[in-house]
């Protein structure tokens, strides 16, 4: 039976306070409690909501205070602010939006967020962006739903040191012209994080483990200026990365790991003194520094060990497999031959002295399309 046509049934005469039916052969027992409609099926409560979720939208309206309205609040799914001159959000105006899925109070003259957005535990898209705000409520972590966060052009000076443990389901994170000088390390637990953008700000330094990015596609710290000089090792782990945006900074090197990155397709880097890889490489495109840094990867010494455990990294995550070359290294035997072309044949012994006591002997070596011993 239709619900609303059932409700209507049930106006004429006036429900009692409690009435046993049989619908689709299940016991049920509906009533009235507070004015709302009670279904209550094999004694477990559904409340049908009456009144429908409705957008409210109060933008551009040169509001400078907000009242304290009368109407029921937690009826709001989307509430947009935005274009206004608004100071502040009441703190127990926001308590109240219980189900709001969108709020938008972009371009207005907020200085911070109520602390009692934490209440809002249904909400996916916050758009705060256009304001003064230095930072972030802490309650803003019990926001668990957020998929969207847009804090562009404020104030920041920092992140919630957390917001990574707590924001799991956040895909895009945007935080450009801010005063950030560094990106929390929780930032590398936001596995669902698709779309990060950080252009703008005085970074620093990227977050050394940024592997737990398995689904982040696009990147973008440009215009960080003098400030950003290298980027982390670990960015060959972002195995999803399509687009990469290092522009106008002081970076010198692309990593070699950079080179692992096959799906990336746009990468941008002007504006910065690079010197490895040589410009000629970049001029023949994306695909071509790709092979360029794998290359180098494959034929470089790695001397430094906080490299070594990365390049360890990319070869367990399956983005590294040393199709080229070799690496000559004084770690164990079992970590080099992980950089080893994988087929090779037997011979009775290596014929040049200076490979004695580097590889295992009995091994023919594939390098860069012909055999070697």
């Amino acid at each position: 039976m239709n619900m609303l046509l059932f409700e209507q049934q049930l106006q004429q005469p006036p429900l009692p306070d409690e009435v046993e039916v049989t619908m689709g052969g299940r016991r049920t027992v509906i009533g009235t409690r507070g004015g709302a409609v009670v279904v209550e099926r094999n004694r477990r409560v559904v409340m049908e909501e009456e009144e429908r979720l409705e957008i409210v939208d109060l933008s551009g309206i040169s509001l400078s205070s907000l009242p304290n309205p009368n109407l029921n609040l937690a009826t709001i799914c989307k509430l947009d602010l935005s274009n206004n001159n608004l100071q502040s959000i009441p703190e127990s105006l926001t308590a109240r939006l219980l189900n709001v899925v969108v709020l938008d109070v972009h371009s207005n003259q907020l200085k911070s967020l109520p602390h009692s957005i934490g209440c809002l535990t249904k909400l996916k898209t916050l758009n705060v962006s256009g304001n003064l705000i230095t930072i972030l409520p802490k309650t803003l972590e019990d926001c668990r739903c957020l998929e969207e966060l847009n804090v562009n052009f404020n104030k920041l000076i920092k992140l919630p040191d957390t917001i990574g443990f707590e924001l799991s389901n956040l895909r895009k994170l945007s935080v450009n012209s801010n005063k950030l000088v560094y990106l929390p390390h929780s930032i590398s637990h936001l596995k669902n994080l698709r779309v990060l953008d950080a252009r703008l700000n005085s970074l620093t330094a990227l977050p050394d483990d940024l592997e737990n990015l398995i689904k982040l596609e696009v990147l973008n710290v440009s215009q960080n200026f003098h400030h950003l000089q290298t980027l982390p090792y670990s960015i060959g782990l972002l195995l999803s990365l399509v687009e990469l945006d290092i522009s106008y900074n002081r970076i010198t090197s692309l990593p070699d790991s950079i080179g692992c990155l096959k799906r990336l397709h746009k990468l941008c880097v002007d504006g910065n003194p690079l010197s490895s890889p040589p410009p000629f490489v970049f001029e023949q495109g994306v695909h071509a520094v790709r092979e360029y840094l794998s290359e180098k990867m494959n034929t470089r010494n790695l001397s430094l060990h906080k490299k070594k455990s990365w390049v360890g990294k990319l070869v367990r995550y399956g983005t590294f497999n040393g199709g080229y070359g070799y690496f000559r290294t004084s770690e164990p035997r079992e970590d080099r031959e992980a950089f080893m072309y994988s087929q090779y044949r037997s011979i009775d012994g290596l014929t040049s002295p200076r490979y004695i006591g580097t590889f295992a002997p009995r091994r023919f070596f594939w390098t860069r399309g012909y055999w070697t011993r």
